[in-house]
């Protein structure tokens, strides 16, 4: 699991059809092959760690669902290390499992921050609240405005220096991972509006026998 702050912004050395090779010095630390790093919040497997980089095995799948498809020598990307447990969860926990793209809209200003707004799935729409949480290519977020297609976050200097999203621009694709918490709360009620009927309402109590009145 992941927390979403992101460690250090990495380089892609080597782009091919089934592995990625990144150029990277924070997250090397302690890292040995079978450990996880997210890499623009997609949670890959290092296959092996040589100097000032690493490389990750990378499936179809993952290609065709997230941003990683795109990458190209040179490209910059968000890195993290997995949680370690007992350590300080500043952001929110993230599975690191991509579950869609969007679509980077515009960044425009206020004052010290940026607001960018992002085109997202409509399946995903259900997933975010105002003040909600929110994995933009790796990195915890706050909600800040939603609507029915698209939601905004706002960004101090700080995420925008020391993260990719700094040279995001409008038509950009982006990694999307909702909260996972929601995701659970969506389907418990899912299962209770099919176990819902008469007889279940009468043996809790909402409703009277048939001889009731």
């Amino acid at each position: 699991m992941f927390t979403g702050i992101i460690e250090e912004v990495g380089i892609v050395k080597k782009a091919s059809r089934d592995s990625l090779t990144f150029e990277a010095n924070k997250v090397l630390e302690e890292t040995r092959e079978g450990d996880s790093v997210a890499v623009n919040g997609v949670c890959l497997t290092v296959t092996s760690v040589e100097n000032r980089g690493f490389s990750a095995n990378v499936m179809p799948e993952t290609l065709r669902r997230t941003n990683l498809g795109n990458l190209s020598h040179g490209d910059p990307v968000n890195m993290e290390r997995a949680l370690l447990l007992g350590g300080r969860l500043g952001g929110h926990l993230l599975l690191g499992h991509i579950d869609d793209i969007g679509e980077v809209i515009d960044v425009t200003s206020e004052e010290t921050a940026s607001i960018m707004r992002i085109l997202a799935p409509a399946k995903l729409m259900p997933y975010m609240v105002s003040k909600g949480f929110i994995a933009v290519d790796g990195i915890s977020l706050t909600i800040i405005s939603l609507d029915d297609f698209s939601f905004s976050v706002s960004l101090v200097s700080y995420t925008m220096e020391k993260t990719t999203l700094g040279k995001k621009r409008g038509g950009d694709i982006v990694n999307l991972e909702v909260d996972i918490l929601a995701k659970y709360v969506e389907n418990l009620q899912g299962q209770r509006r099919q176990n819902l009927s008469f007889e279940f309402l009468r043996e809790c109590g909402f409703v009277g026998g048939a001889d009731a009145g």
